[in-house]
C-alpha cells in the first residue's frame, strides 16, 4: 500500500529582498530619461534599506554621467557669474569652481544620504503622497525638509537632512575661497541653501516629477 503525501514549501521574502528588488526599480528612475530620480519611492510602505543599500544608492548617485554634466553646468553658471571671484577666470578658475561644486554635491550626498541615514536608521528617499488637497500635499512636501520616515516605518525629525547639510557645509570651509569663507557664517549659509534645496526638490517630486520620471509607474502599491 502507497500513502500519498504533499508537501507545500512557502517562500517568503525577506525585508532586505524586498528592498533590493524595490531599489533596482527606482535606480532606473530618470527624468526625461535622463537625469537621475533614485531618492523618490512611489510605494507607501516601500520597505526600509539596509545601511549598504544606502551606499551603493548614493554612490551610484554621485558618480553617475549626468551628475558630471549637471556639474559642469553650475560650474559654467557660476563663471559667467564671477561667483567666488577668489578662484578667478579662465580655465583654472572653471576648474576650481567644477572642483567646487562637485565637491558640494559629493559631500552632500555622503552625509545626508547615506552616513547619518545609516547611523539614525533613517530612510534618504522622498515618498510620494499623491493623495489628498494640494495644500496638504504641498505641506508635505516642504515638511520633508524636516521630518522623514525611519527604517522603524515611523516618521520622527530628520536628523540625517539636518546634520548632513550641517557637515556638508562644514566642509565646504575646506576649498572655498579664503575671501569667501566666513567660518560659522558660510556653514549656516550653505546648510540653509542645503534644506531649502531638500524643500524644492520634495515639492517637484510631489506635483511634477512622477509625470517625466522613467518606470515610475512601476511601483504601484
Amino acid at each position: 500500500m502507497v500513502v500519498g503525501t504533499t508537501v507545500e514549501v512557502n517562500v517568503t521574502q525577506t525585508r532586505e529582498e524586498i528592498a533590493e528588488q524595490q531599489v533596482h526599480v527606482e535606480e532606473e528612475q530618470r527624468l526625461f530619461k535622463v537625469v537621475p530620480n533614485y531618492y523618490v519611492t512611489y510605494l507607501p510602505d516601500a520597505s526600509p534599506l539596509t545601511a549598504k543599500q544606502k551606499f551603493q544608492l548614493g554612490w551610484k548617485f554621485t558618480v553617475d554621467p549626468i551628475s558630471f554634466v549637471i556639474t559642469g553646468v553650475i560650474a559654467g553658471a557660476e563663471q559667467a557669474n564671477n561667483s567666488f571671484p577668489g578662484y578667478g577666470q579662465g580655465a583654472q578658475g572653471y576648474g576650481k569652481r567644477y572642483g567646487a561644486a562637485y565637491a558640494d554635491f559629493v559631500s552632500g550626498t555622503f552625509f545626508g544620504n547615506m552616513i547619518f541615514p545609516a547611523l539614525f536608521k533613517q530612510d534618504p528617499r522622498y515618498f510620494y503622497k499623491g493623495t489628498g488637497s494640494k495644500k496638504a500635499r504641498l505641506l508635505y512636501a516642504l515638511a520633508n525638509a524636516v521630518i522623514c520616515k525611519g527604517d522603524n516605518g515611523h516618521w520622527q525629525p530628520n536628523y540625517s537632512s539636518v546634520l548632513g547639510s550641517l557637515a556638508a557645509g562644514g566642509v565646504s570651509n575646506l576649498y572655498y575661497p579664503a575671501s569667501n569663507r566666513n567660518g560659522v557664517g558660510l556653514t549656516f549659509t550653505n546648510t540653509a541653501i542645503g534644506l531649502a534645496g531638500s524643500a524644492g526638490s520634495a515639492v517637484a517630486q510631489e506635483f511634477f516629477f512622477r509625470k517625466v520620471t522613467s518606470h515610475s509607474h512601476e511601483q504601484t502599491p
